[in-house]
């Protein structure tokens, strides 16, 4: 019986890396399959149509078959085609950065072979944005794909409570979101807790089923600033050691 294949999934290549001196190992986000490891055979000859295809932060369709038997069940699987679906050219300056720093963020926090359609297609707006003019659109957006990829993967805490007593928020009150102990009443020094007025209106925004990116979006657009600090803790924290590759980066160029 011939390998099962999966055919003309809609796809983005977050990282690659050599597996012999002709061939790549990709790590592909598919929107039905999940985050899936292939294996792109004779991907660096020069002659290879694969070569100008297999780029980071370009929508894609990926053709492929099932290593490991029926159940598919093998780490690597063999890429047969590869076509750019167009649309947007690649990133450049801090939208380039930023697009690499999420892709880091899904080979941390993705497992293998685990759906997730809703956040591959807020993944390809946020792809579609950094290769416009975004203006200042760019913290918004980020924030925003923090807050779903969080969500989605079950590591974000309910925004509209006291994550240790299920208290309510005051409105007017502030709250600090810490990696160890969820949402939390902010400590006087504590300059980038949010009121929790605002961190109700994020919750909203996240259980908005029919247009939660857009929500969420929206709902950033006025505290991306406080965010940052709070969401690249917690994401940190969940990530593990060392410091995500792609933010140790931007943190030594705004050194220079």
């Amino acid at each position: 019986m011939p390998p099962r294949r999966i055919s003309d999934e809609p796809a983005f290549v977050l990282h690659s890396y050599d597996w012999s001196e002709s061939s790549l190992i990709l790590e592909v986000f598919c929107r039905r399959q999940g985050r899936v490891a292939l294996v792109a055979k004779g991907a660096k000859k020069p002659s290879s149509n694969f070569r100008p295809v297999l780029l980071p932060l370009q929508p894609l369709t990926v053709t492929y078959t099932l290593a490991g038997g029926d159940d598919g069940q093998a780490d690597i699987h063999t890429l047969k085609g590869a076509e750019w679906v167009g649309g947007h050219v690649m990133p450049t300056g801090d939208a380039l950065l930023s697009g690499l720093y999420l892709n880091e963020l899904l080979l941390r926090l993705l497992a293998r072979a685990d759906p997730h359609i809703a956040l591959f297609d807020a993944y390809a707006g946020v792809v579609g944005v950094l290769a416009s003019e975004h203006g200042d659109a760019l913290e918004p957006v980020l924030r925003s794909f923090e807050l779903l990829l969080l969500r989605e993967i079950g590591l974000l805490p309910s925004l509209d409570v006291q994550t240790m007593t299920l208290a309510p928020l005051a409105p007017d009150a502030r709250y600090a979101l810490v990696p160890e102990g969820g949402l939390r009443a902010a400590s006087p020094a504590d300059r980038s807790g949010l009121s929790g007025r605002q961190w109700q209106v994020l919750q909203t925004a996240l259980d908005d089923e029919a247009s939660r990116y857009t929500a969420t979006l929206r709902a950033c657009a006025s505290v991306a600033s406080e965010l940052k600090p709070q969401l690249r803790a917690l994401l940190q924290y969940h990530c593990g050691s060392p410091t995500l590759r792609t933010r140790q980066l931007m943190i030594d160029l705004q050194s220079l």
